[in-house]
This record gives structure tokens, sequence and C-alpha cells, in this order.
């Protein structure tokens, strides 16, 4: 072989028969020797490449994986070597199915499909609950249903164990179910659920599909899920020619039902198995492997790894901590317009909402931008919706369809029956004066209506900054976020920093119709930004998971943020698992970075003052004076 690979992955290339587990760590290498090993069963052992399967979880890797195998050995180009994704598989299996019992499925994952699953569901939550989903809740119905799926519970085991902050989710989940099944049609989680059901009962496709493929390989076996590991451990059988890559320290999509649990029993599962470690980082300078190496030792479920590099020390890895914000963002702008390096560069976070101020701030400083997740629009979110009809209600005071967004969220206990009452009257008439007019009406009633209309007489001569700001306050609709923000599943920090992040944008803008402007092209630049090739990457952890950068800031590193409150709770009343999700969340961030790691918290968030995450004080502890430390006030 060519490339010169170290003892740890040769071992794991030479592997031919029998189940195996390969424990690769960051920067080690993994697809590399994924297609060097698939090249050595076809070249020295003679297997017939239809005879091996590759089972990745995305189209672009599996792309990306038969691509690398093409370019590493041209002469092997027009041989059909199959890298597949586990759905696509599936799919297979469940189309030949269908064509044998003449069923037809249709799959309603295209948004052009006239009945796709989006829309599906908010017909039902429509019909069932008597209003609109919003964009968050139908996220969770949908990630909520791709959970049960694919940890093979059945709605009622599966709301034993767990909650769900959605109004009659089981009535939504089982009529969703019921229209599919009726009506022949399947969304990607039932590609998963359908094919297990087939081989368990269909004798003909089981046994063709494990005569059609000796060898099974599986890339990122941490992330599957415990569906997806049963279908692969069917296909197998009796063979067991399985061969997993994988990192119990990188499993970080548990949300999403992957389960690591699959990885960490496997000798439980397979008792013969070999394990073979790949441990040698080739990715980061050594001050960052060292930092990774010993944080992640601090989780307790997980195979003993030893990370390790023979990369040089570059620069200690740094703890930044900045008194607000404005002045983390501020730290940033610095280090971009003194080292530049852009499209070598990477700012991380635990959420996406850390995005939105950030975007702003680097648009103001003329530093380009890729965000990775580019679908979100923030002037969907519904806190930026109510601020929006606020200003509306103040510019046109005969809109009552605006008011009627909020009129229950601001001060003045108004009710639904003076609201429909309103509508009957005039559209001519301000709203507040047709208010004014509901029969009966108590005196202290009239008092507040009258306050509402000269409030909101006020605001319309606001600056926005000072708009929002009044909203916020005089019409109490921070104390509705404050009452509210756990019925949403929400923390009323997380809505708080959308209305600092909207005062952020205001401050610049003279006028409501600019601010307004603003908004849009701020939508307008983050989707654009997905053809920046020059700009420094915006991502969540989670999706910048494979990539890899010379330069990683990760920002916003407070208690409660990350990690979160629900984890440090769970932690508290000893549930140790999703602490050790998050820990493993802020150990796939920092070895990201091939050079440069800065790690940036904050003294004060929304005016109150918070707490270092406990990862850093973690850290700090372990490395005592090794952690370059810096204030930035």
């Amino acid at each position: 072989m060519s490339f010169k690979f170290n003892k740890q992955q040769l071992e794991a290339i030479k592997h031919k028969d029998g189940p195996a587990l390969v424990l690769a760590v960051p920067g080690a290498g993994k697809t590399t020797v994924l297609i060097y090993r698939t090249h050595n069963l076809i070249k020295k052992h003679n297997i017939n490449p239809l005879k091996i399967l590759s089972i990745t979880f995305s189209k672009a890797s599996a792309k990306d994986m038969k691509n690398r195998f093409n370019n590493t050995f041209p002469n092997f180009y027009n041989i059909p070597v199959n890298f597949s994704t586990i759905h696509s598989f599936s799919y297979t299996i469940l189309k030949e199915y269908a064509y044998r019992n003449n069923l037809k499925y249709s799959l309603i994952e295209n948004f052009k499909h006239p009945q796709h699953k989006n829309k599906l569901l908010r017909k039902i939550y429509l019909d069932i609950n008597g209003e609109y989903i919003t964009e968050e809740k139908l996220e969770t119905v949908i990630n909520t249903i791709g959970y049960i799926k694919n940890m093979m519970f059945t709605i009622d085991d599966f709301l034993q164990k767990y909650k769900v902050d959605i109004k009659n989710f089981k009535k939504i989940y089982t009529k969703y179910e019921n229209y599919k099944y009726n009506n022949f049609l399947i969304d990607f989680d039932d590609m998963l659920t359908y094919t297990l059901n087939i081989l368990n009962k269909d004798k003909y496709l089981l046994n063709k599909y494990r005569n059609k493929f000796d060898y099974i390989q599986v890339d990122e076996g941490q992330d599957t899920s415990k569906i997806q590991m049963e279908i692969i451990k069917t296909i197998s059988q009796p063979k067991n020619n399985l061969f997993i890559v994988a990192d119990d320290d990188q499993s970080i999509y548990r949300f999403r039902g992957a389960s690591p649990e699959n990885i960490l029993n496997f000798k439980e599962i397979y008792p013969q198995a070999n394990i073979f470690y790949m441990e040698q980082n080739f990715r980061s300078s050594n001050n960052i492997v060292n930092v990774c190496n010993k944080f992640i030792k601090q989780n307790t479920l997980r195979y003993n790894k030893e990370l390790f590099t023979e990369n040089k020390n570059i620069r200690p890895v740094k703890i930044i901590r900045s008194e607000t914000i404005i002045d983390e963002y501020e730290y940033l702008i610095e280090m971009f317009k003194k080292h530049g390096d852009l499209s070598n560069s990477a700012i991380l976070y635990r959420n996406n909402i850390s995005s939105l101020g950030l975007i702003e701030y680097l648009d103001r400083n003329n530093i380009p931008f890729y965000i990775r997740d580019a679908k979100i629009s923030f002037a969907n979110h519904w806190v930026v919706k109510d601020i929006l009809a606020f200003l509306n209600v103040a510019y046109d005071n005969k809109n009552i369809f605006e008011f009627e967004k909020i009129y229950y969220k601001t001060k003045g206990y108004i009710y639904k029956k003076h609201i429909n009452w309103a509508k009957t009257l005039s559209y001519n008439i301000p709203i507040f004066d047709r208010l004014l007019q509901y029969p009966d009406l108590k005196k202290d009633y009239k008092k507040q209506i009258k306050e509402l209309k000269v409030d909101f007489k006020r605001l319309s001569n606001l600056k926005p900054y000072a708009a929002i700001s009044f909203i916020e306050k005089d019409l109490k609709y921070e104390k509705y976020l404050k009452e509210n923000s756990i019925k949403f599943g929400y923390t009323y920090d997380s809505l708080k920093i959308i209305l600092f992040n909207l005062k952020l944008i205001a401050k610049n803008t003279g006028s409501i119709k600019e601010f307004l402007g603003r908004l849009k092209y701020l939508d307008y630049i983050t989707y654009r930004s997905k053809k920046e090739k020059n700009g420094v990457t915006l991502s969540t952890i989670h999706s910048a998971k494979g990539l890899e950068f010379k330069k990683v800031y990760i920002i916003d590193l407070i208690e409660g943020d990350f990690p979160t409150f629900n984890s440090i709770e769970a932690f508290e009343k000893g549930q140790i698992n999703l602490l050790e999700e998050e820990r493993r969340l802020f150990y796939v961030g920092m070895t990201r970075a091939k050079e440069v790691l800065d790690l940036i918290t904050i003294d004060y968030k929304n005016e109150s003052k918070v707490k270092d995450s406990r990862f850093l004080i973690e850290l700090e502890d372990i490395f005592k004076d090794e952690l370059y430390k810096k204030s930035k006030n």
C-alpha cells in the first residue's frame, strides 16, 4: 500500500472475517481506513465488489467515500463498489417488497409532494387542536415521531417514559400514522420500520439480501439508532462479517434516536468480535490533543482510549473571559481583522440562537461568513413575530388581526370575547375605541384600555431600540415571556436573548421601516451565505461534526447554555447520560480545531451575572497553569 499507515490502522485494514469494531478518535483517518480496507478485500482476498456493502448516514458522506475510493484507486473506477446510506439501502428493500406484492408507496418527504409530511402534520394539528402549529412545535412533533420510530417505542411506551410539550400529541401521532398507512404514504422513518418488518416476515427477501452481501461495513457507528442497527445486524447474519468504525466519544445525536449503546455493548452482542483502536490524531496540534484527551476522560460511559498525536505544540488552548456578549463579538472581530484566514476559521456554538446577533455584528464589520444552518429564518421565530405585531399595531391602530396575535401577551387583561366582539364593528374604527364600546364594560377595564391606547400611541413615536424596550418593560411582554417560557419548552434566558439580539439590530437603525428592512436583509444574507467561499464558518457543534478548521472559536460557554439546565438537573438527580452527551458535544467542538482553539465565556447575559460553563472549570482543574487565560473587558 502506497499510503503510510500506522500499526493500528494497518490492523484494521487487514481484518477480513467476523465482527469487528474500530474505535477511531477524531482525526484518526477513519474514512481512509474504510476505503483501503474495501480495496484490500477486493485486491488481496478476491472478494467480488458487489458482495461488499458500505453504509454511512448521509448522502454527502456516501458520495465522498465513493469519490475518494475512485480517486485513490483509479484502476477500480468501473468496479461497482456499494457506498450507500442506511435509508437508501432500506428503500431498495422496501421497493422490491412493494413490487413483489403489487403495492405502491409514495414518499412524502419531497416538498413538491401534495401531501408533504409538514403539510400533513400542520393539517392534523389544526384538526385536533383547533389552532395553527408554530414552526418550533412542528419541528418538535417531527423530531419526536422520528425518535419514537428509531428507538422502536410504541406510542404508549414512549409517553410513559417521556413528557412532550405538545397538546394531544398521542392523537396527532396516531392520526398521522393511520393516515399514512391507509394511503400507502411513507416518510424517511417509515423506510426503516417497514424494512425491518419486511425482513422479519419475508424469508425470500431476507435470504436474498443476506446472500447478496458477504461483507458489511458501517461508518459513524456511534450515530446508528436502535432500528438501524437491528436492520444491519439482521442482514449481516449468520456470517456476521460486520465491520463498524465508530467513536463512542463522538455520539451526540441521542435526540435523533442515535444509540451509543450499540457500540458500548458490541462485545456482549458479538463475544468473538475483534476490537481495534485507532488513537492517533493526525489533525490537531499537540496542545489541543492533550487538552481534549484529558477532558473526555471525565466521562464514565465510554471505552478507555488514549488520544495522542505526533504533531507539534503550536499554541496553547485559550479561555477568553469577556464581560458581555458585545465584548465577545469585539474579541472575534479583533481576531479576524488581525489574523484574517477567514475560510479556515469557524465560530461554533451550542444553539442556533447564538448566531443572530453574531450575524449582525459580522456584517456591520464587513466580515464575510458562511452559515451551515442557512435554512433558519429568524424572522419566523415567534418572539420576533410578536415584536413585529406590537409594532404593526402601533403604526396601524385599526389592525385587529395583528392585535389578535398579542392582546393576551400585553398588559390590560383583554379577553378573547372582547376581540371577537370588536371584530363585529367597523374596521375603520381604531381597535381601542372599538373595545371601549363593549357592552357593560367595567370602569377598571375602561381605564386599562385607555392606558393601552395611550401606550400604543407613544410606541408609534419611538425609535426601534426604545420601542422594543418599551414593549418589553412598559407593555409587560417580558412578564409574559417569564410566565410562559417553561410551558413553551424554553428557558426564560433563551427568550430574553432574542430580545437582546433584536435590540442589538435596532440600535443601528433610525426608523421602524429601516429596522424591518434590516431583519429581512439579515435573513437574505444568511441564506446567501451558503455560496460564500471565503468567509468564516458559523455553525452549531452538531452541524460541524466531521469538519475541521485551522482556527476554532467556541462561544457563549456559560452554565445553563452549555451544558443545558436540563442536563444539569438530570445529573443532580443521578441521571448522568444527558450531561455526558453534553461533554461529548463539547469534545467534538474542540476536536474540530487544528491549530487555534479559543473557548469564550461571558460574565453577564441579559444584564445578569452568569457562571462559566462547568466544562471550562473542569479544564482549568485538569490543567491548572497549562491553559492560557485572558480577560477581554
